[in-house]
């Protein structure tokens, strides 16, 4: 059986625009920095390409999968560095993708599901206000499905 994360990394070498590939010690360097470890899809994605322009290059691209010394709390990514208390949002939530409009698809490492952490629009009107910034995938892996199957930005919020 083919693991889903292989064909989505080949899809991505072979149609978008991926970085070259993360070492094990900036991955390492990463987690210390960060305080927290990288779960299997997003380990995987890192080790294939340390973040990509997926659908167009920048400055078209709907979507840039930050690289990892780009991954900052999504409170600051959002709201600046002055503003990294929890009153602008938990600490727990990462920028993992900018989106290119001043939002961002987050990732909330204070949750698992199965070993996956579950993403989240970083919609930066609404944000941390969870009645707006909803889950809108349950893995890294199923937000890359999801984004190469539509090939459109924010699919998420319909057409």
């Amino acid at each position: 059986m083919t693991n889903p994360m292989s064909s989505l990394l080949e899809e991505i070498s072979r149609e978008h625009f991926p970085y070259p590939p993360a070492t094990p010690e900036e991955i390492a360097d990463f987690e210390r920095r960060a305080g927290w470890t990288l779960d299997p899809d997003m380990r995987a994605f890192y080790l294939h390409c340390n973040g990509a322009e997926l659908i167009e290059r920048l400055p078209d691209s709907p979507y840039q999968v930050l690289p990892l010394s780009e991954i900052i709390r999504a409170r600051v990514a959002i709201f600046g560095k002055r503003n990294d208390d929890d009153g602008h949002g938990p600490a727990s939530v990462y920028a993992l993708c900018d989106v290119q409009d001043g939002n961002y698809v987050l990732v909330d490492v204070s949750r698992e599901e199965e070993g996956r952490y579950p993403l989240f629009d970083g919609d930066h009107e609404a944000w941390p206000d969870p009645a707006y910034c909803k889950q809108i995938a349950s893995s890294f892996s199923e937000f890359l499905a999801q984004v190469l199957r539509t090939r459109r930005g924010l699919y998420w919020l319909g057409e």
